[in-house]
């Protein structure tokens, strides 16, 4: 699995060249409106009137742009649920619910939308869909990835365990929004929209947070009216090639400065792939240790030669694959599991364990995966 992906990105020229195709179908009919054409997150890249349309048409444009782009789908479709019956359509977060918005698709890829809003429902589709027909150029741009994010928020927690802090970590993707939150169970509950908010604002300026507290508490104040932006630090951007394909906010550790840290830490850890490990057999258990270590995960090659003290793990899954020789675990309170070669037993996070007897020659593989 891979960090990061590569998506089509619809550009100015292909912005541009939507708008004519929708402004031509405009002219020809005769229709008086405003054309809008968003990103895949909603966010503007062009809007247009013609002559005559009416003002209020500006932002009911963009509503019906935006709702296509992120909802994947006609702004049409979300209209026709409420006319239907289906009321609750209304309540979906970003939507709105009126005919005129159509995706811009690249394959199967939605790269866009455009909207349409001043005149009739159908006579506004028509004119989106006449821009959504056209010839449209895209470029191709480095986008985070579902277990990117996951890497980048487990290397976080796995050096806040270490440390005994409790933060939130989020992760964004390039248009701020989220992708993966990883939270402590004695995580503070404002810290997760704090963490998001950080990780937004990161991602939508393309710089860390941190530069808008050090421009409001040096004199600018006014950089508090920032549509988005949160002036604390913690936030940072996740950069590819030059890309800003995400961001990743902390919040809730012991200070400002250290959630500033553990964000940096999260984003340098984007840039280090796990690589392939071949052990053999003779380096595993002699002198034992860990074998691999990453964000998301530890091999370490065990041996034991008596009982052990007990263990927990508040985030961390012991997997234990016995090789040579034979124990005794005791799981939870009194729980017991005689193990020997080629046995597996899976010690889920938070539950106590302890090594009761071990016999001689013993040898076994644990995984550890951060939660």
């Amino acid at each position: 699995m891979s960090s990061i992906t590569i998506r089509r990105e619809l550009d100015a020229a292909g912005a541009e060249a939507v708008l004519a195709a929708a402004l031509a179908q405009a002219d020809e009919t005769g229709s008086r409106v405003v054309v809008t054409v968003v990103d895949r997150f909603g966010h503007v890249l062009g809007l247009r009137r013609t002559a005559g349309a009416q003002r209020a048409s500006d932002a009911v444009s963009i509503a019906k742009a935006r709702t296509a782009a992120i909802f994947v789908r006609p702004s049409r479709e979300i209209e026709q649920q409420v006319t239907s019956g289906r009321l609750g359509a209304l309540a979906l977060h970003g939507a709105a619910a009126l005919t005129g918005g159509i995706p811009l698709r690249v394959a199967d890829e939605v790269v866009g939308a455009v909207g349409t809003s001043g005149e009739t429902p159908d006579e506004d589709e028509a004119v989106s869909k006449a821009g959504a027909g056209a010839s449209f150029a895209t470029t191709a741009v480095p986008a985070l990835t579902a277990h990117g994010a996951r890497r980048v928020a487990a290397a976080v927690g796995a050096t806040a365990s270490a440390r005994g802090v409790a933060p939130v970590v989020a992760v964004v993707d390039a248009g701020g929004e989220l992708l993966h939150v990883w939270r402590s169970d004695a995580a503070q509950v404002a810290s997760v929209g704090v963490a998001t908010d950080k990780a937004r604002t990161a991602a939508i300026y393309r710089r860390p947070s941190k530069d808008f507290e050090e421009q409001a508490a040096g004199g600018r104040p006014s950089a508090l009216h920032l549509p988005g932006a949160v002036p604390l630090q913690g936030g940072i951007p996740l950069t590819v090639d030059g890309h800003v394909v995400g961001a990743v906010g902390v919040s809730g550790a012991s200070s400002a400065d250290e959630d500033q840290e553990l964000a940096l830490l999260g984003a340098a850890a984007l840039g280090t792939e796990e690589a392939v490990v071949h052990a053999h057999a003779a380096e595993v258990f002699e002198p034992g240790g860990i074998l691999v270590r990453t964000p998301g995960y530890a091999v370490d090659g065990g041996r034991r030669s008596g009982p052990g003290d007990v263990e927990v793990h508040p985030t961390t899954v012991d997997v234990m694959h016995v090789v040579e020789g034979a124990a005794t675990v005791v799981t939870g309170e009194s729980d017991k599991h005689e193990i020997g070669p080629g046995d597996v037993l899976v010690v889920p996070a938070g539950v106590p364990h302890r090594f009761a007897e071990v016999g001689e020659g013993f040898r076994y593989l644990v995984t550890k995966v951060e939660g």
